[in-house]
């Protein structure tokens, strides 16, 4: 879903405002947020994210504090621990890996500091984003209802970050659709470079000719275009799937390369934890998940390319 590649040694020090921060400047009175991302400032997904929040954190009149860490855990570690050091009105964050933290969400519980999560973990007073696990569901089920799959076949599963939070929860939805049916598949590394990226899945596609194929990240996703074109594989011709938070993939969808894809609605996914926050900050009680995610294909389209297209 997500590129994870990007090293950002000044992690720690987006909080002074450095990168993508919130216009709105401190001021008495006015409520304070952290957000922190495992994500990188240049990725596409991450654009259209922090474009949602910091126009919340403008409507909400509160002061936004907003980093991205590159796929840097230490990094996102110490700019968590900062947060909390810095006593604010509420956080939000990713969780790239299960349980990553725990004893931070405890730190911030005992505070009396609201946590919000746009990205899967356990402990969270309320999330933003998509049922991962449901995701792949939804995915494997496309791939059996339109027949394009049977018992026997082995579908190709490239992922940029094996083991991470979504790999991890989009194959066990997977799993609990093909398992039953005697589908195989095989979660490929293929890394987060986009050139690697698409040298990798190339390599694969020719040495395994696989039957279908579920993109398990943006990156991956907005490859398949370039993969086929490089190893000879006409549109259509081997059912795709996947996320699709990115114009490259949208257009795939539109050429007919990719059959569908899930759109997560990113700036909506940047906009609702500062609104969360900001209600739990005013006293409201926030112990619910507002979730992300619509699948789209070549009729259903267009509004995402608009959506692009005017940016």
């Amino acid at each position: 879903m997500l590129k994870f590649g990007l090293k950002l040694a000044a992690a720690a020090t987006v909080f002074a405002g450095i990168a993508f921060a919130s216009p709105v400047m401190a001021q008495d009175g006015q409520k304070t947020f952290y957000l922190l991302s495992h994500g990188g400032p240049s990725d596409a997904f991450w654009l259209d994210w922090n474009a949602g929040a910091t126009k919340a954190c403008d409507q909400l009149k509160v002061t936004c504090k907003i980093s991205f860490s590159g796929g840097d855990m230490a990094a996102q570690k110490e700019a968590f621990n900062s947060a909390l050091a810095a006593k604010p009105d509420g956080i939000a964050t990713t969780s790239a890996q299960p349980g990553l933290w725990t004893e931070e969400v405890k730190a911030a519980k005992a505070a009396g500091i609201p946590i919000v999560f746009f990205d899967p973990a356990t402990g969270r007073q309320a999330y933003v984003g998509a049922d991962l696990k449901e995701a792949g569901v939804i995915w494997a089920k496309y791939l059996v209802d339109h027949k394009m799959v049977k018992q026997g076949d082995k579908v190709f599963l490239p992922v940029e970050v094996p083991g991470a939070s979504y790999q991890q929860l989009e194959t066990e939805g997977i799993a609990s659709v093909f398992d039953p049916l005697g589908i195989k598949y095989d979660v490929v590394d293929c890394g987060t470079d986009p050139a690697g990226i698409i040298a990798k899945m190339t390599d694969y596609m020719v040495a395994n000719n696989p039957p279908a194929i579920i993109a398990l990240g943006d990156s991956v996703a907005a490859s398949v275009k370039r993969v086929f074109d490089g190893a000879g594989v006409p549109a259509g011709k081997i059912p795709v799937v996947g996320w699709g938070n990115s114009k490259e993939t949208a257009e795939a969808v539109k050429s007919g390369f990719v059959n569908a894809a899930a759109w997560q609605f990113p700036s909506a996914q940047g906009f609702m934890p500062v609104a969360l926050l900001g209600l739990a900050a005013s006293g409201e009680p926030i112990g619910y998940d507002i979730h992300t995610f619509s699948l789209y294909d070549a009729s259903s389209v267009e509004p995402i390319l608009k959506l692009y297209d005017t940016k």
